[in-house]
């Protein structure tokens, strides 16, 4: 099989061709097989038990959120081809507890969702996990339908609110700290703060009695709760790209999660989780220590006219030759962003490919090392190759990037191509192969 325009790459599984609907991810998987090279699909992983359309949690903790199939990018950066859900949650009791509200775009029916829930009866509490607009956008909104309810958030919670909102809190709010207590009746809420998991004000709700987790942004991911895709990939791409700069906090928090009793996770995006949790602590636990999940090669390459295209894939070959099993190629240039940075923490070497311009580096591999960078790139294995026609620029640029992160080894040789690749550029290639392969 020849590699000649990305465009037109489809996935191979079980000798069916696939086409990857609705995304510009241009990513080639390579196996290696006694007749050569073939592009496949990877295996899903084990994943979570949880059936993810299934939003019943209990005959008094009821789901109210709504799902949004028309935004085309998540923080007008990410795209999310499968949508995205804003979660909230009722708790039924004694006094009634509201736990969160959804963005502006989804106000009219997270309303409505939220009176058929109530079937009349008045809202004691709103409990406010996060001050983010795709959370707190009806909070003002909220209050003047239900005057009567009290706003339960920490000392930075009305902070925020403050500069979001203009209407007096003075008699609404319920300010709670680290541990405190909130009594519904059957339902007892317990509050632990979450700073900067992934904004600064972010706590998470445990309720006692049925043992759930409110969790904020925490276990959230991309999609609709009737996503036909498994948990982990777009879990994953959600974490890494907006909490995975906060593994520090993220520990933290896993670290108060161990010490409580957790039947049920509920998150503002994404599916409830019920089954098999242990699964996704771990995953937040491989991901908030910046474990590769993979032993593996991506080759992340950046080409203008095709050279360095054909460069990333001849080092794709030359890696399977020498006996290297998993290896990723991946353009730059036509992947959308969060896919290319997830894919960089998924694996545990990496070789970035970039023609110079303008005496620096393709802008599009100086965005992902400036995007891995802020996200907080490290414990990984690094190749160079760059591409020149005249005063190469490219691997000085890269080196220096990748210098400013952490724990990263950066290997010998810096392969450096002058225009199109020619078999007097093999030899180095090969030795940074071999040098992937043993590191």
């Amino acid at each position: 099989m020849t590699l000649e325009r990305a465009d037109e790459i489809v996935c191979l599984n079980k000798n069916k061709f696939v086409r990857i609907a609705n995304r510009k991810l241009y990513i080639l998987v390579i196996k290696w097989a006694k007749n050569g090279m073939m592009i496949e699909r990877r295996p899903e992983k084990i994943t979570g038990g949880t059936k993810m359309s299934d939003t019943h949690i209990s005959d008094s903790v009821f789901y109210i959120g709504v799902s949004d199939r028309t935004l085309d990018l998540f923080e007008s950066q990410y795209q999310i081809p499968d949508g995205v859900t804003y979660n909230s949650y009722v708790i039924l009791d004694e006094k009634t507890a509201v736990l969160d509200t959804v963005d502006v775009r989804a106000s009219e029916q997270w309303l409505a969702n939220l009176e058929q829930a109530l079937a009349g009866e008045p809202v004691d509490y709103l409990v406010i996990s996060h001050m983010e607009p795709d959370h707190a956008a009806n909070i003002e909104r909220f209050v003047k339908l239900h005057p009567e309810a009290k706003l339960v958030g920490n000392a930075k919670t009305f902070g925020m609110i403050r500069q979001f909102f203009d209407f007096d809190l003075e008699n609404q709010k319920v300010e709670v700290k680290e541990g405190d207590t909130l009594n519904l009746g059957k339902h007892v809420l317990q509050f632990f703060m979450a700073p900067m998991v992934h904004w600064p004000e972010v706590m998470v709700t445990y309720e006692q009695t049925e043992k759930i987790l409110f969790s904020a942004d925490g276990f959230g991911r991309f999609g609709m709760m009737d996503s036909e895709t498994e948990w982990g990939e777009e879990a994953a791409r959600y974490y890494l790209n907006i909490v995975g700069k906060y593994g520090v906090q993220v520990q933290a928090l896993l670290k108060k999660a161990a010490n409580l009793d957790i039947q049920i996770i509920c998150p503002l995006h994404g599916p409830i989780l019920k089954d098999n949790l242990e699964y996704y602590l771990n995953q937040y636990q491989i991901w908030s220590t910046y474990q590769p999940e993979q032993h593996g090669v991506l080759i992340a390459y950046a080409s203008i006219h095709g050279n360095t295209a054909k460069v990333a894939k001849r080092l794709a070959e030359i890696l399977g030759e020498q006996g290297e099993k998993q290896v990723e190629v991946l353009d730059l240039s036509r992947t959308d962003m969060s896919f290319a940075v997830r894919k960089a923490f998924y694996y545990d070497r990496m070789v970035v490919a970039a023609a110079t311009y303008d005496g620096g580096v393709f802008p599009c591999m100086e965005e992902f090392l400036l995007h891995i960078r802020s996200k907080n790139y490290q414990k990984r294995t690094v190749g160079i190759v760059e591409n020149g026609s005249w005063a190469p620029m490219a691997g000085k640029v890269i080196k220096g990037m990748l210098e400013s992160m952490k724990e990263i080894e950066i290997l010998d040789p810096l392969v450096t191509v002058k225009s199109a690749l020619k078999d007097a550029d093999l030899t180095a290639m090969q030795e940074l192969a071999g040098a992937l392969i043993k590191s």
